[in-house]
């Protein structure tokens, strides 16, 4: 039988997606069978929203290791030292520092950068029109991300989700109302954000 890899969501980090904020509570991933979901991702959806666009021509692709020069992995001095990111607390359980990409802000419930001191950067959200090397960002069309990613899997809590190709340890979240993509997350399998 095929094993599929799934992704783990915390407790905490199931709340803060359905309070608004960013899904970032992606727990390591294993290598087990589960029946794909048919739940809607609607709460993802919400928790994943950009906000305002921006310009997808001259915007750097979500991926498949960062945005632009801050990467999965880096540091918090090294990700403030791209000059792409900035402070922030917010209400939300989590171990990890909160930052806003300059490009995009959120208001205080959210962010879009965690950052684990063990692990730096785990999660990236892409502002505005920021797309995926496949294409896919806020406005693709459903079928346009089933075929961009055809191993895709879905469940009620992280909505849908898929492999990055090129990079084994991270994964993509993605927020998609009925007729389209309206949020994108990179994350890492593993960290240590939300218990």
């Amino acid at each position: 039988m095929k094993h599929a890899k799934i992704l783990h969501i915390g407790r905490s980090a199931a709340v803060l997606a359905l309070t608004g904020g960013l899904v970032a509570g992606v727990a390591p991933a294993s290598h087990a069978t589960t029946p794909e979901s048919t739940a809607s991702a609607g709460n993802t959806a919400s928790a994943l929203n950009t906000g305002s666009a921006g310009s997808a021509g001259s915007a750097p692709r979500l991926g498949p290791f960062g945005y632009g020069s801050l990467r999965l992995g880096m540091s918090a001095a090294r990700a403030r030292a791209t000059g792409k990111i900035v402070r922030k607390t917010i209400d939300a359980p989590t171990t990890c520092s909160t930052w806003d990409l300059k490009a995009q802000r959120y208001g205080s419930d959210r962010a879009g950068v965690f950052i684990s001191r063990k692990r730096g950067v785990v999660t990236i959200s892409a502002p505005g029109a920021v797309k995926t090397p496949q294409g896919i960002g806020r406005g693709s069309t459903p079928a346009q991300l089933k075929a961009a990613y055809p191993t895709m899997r879905q469940n009620a809590v992280l909505g849908r989700y898929a492999p990055v190709p090129g990079n084994p340890r991270a994964s993509y979240i993605f927020a998609v109302s009925k007729t389209m993509v309206v949020g994108v997350a990179l994350v890492l399998n593993k960290q240590d954000c939300f218990k």
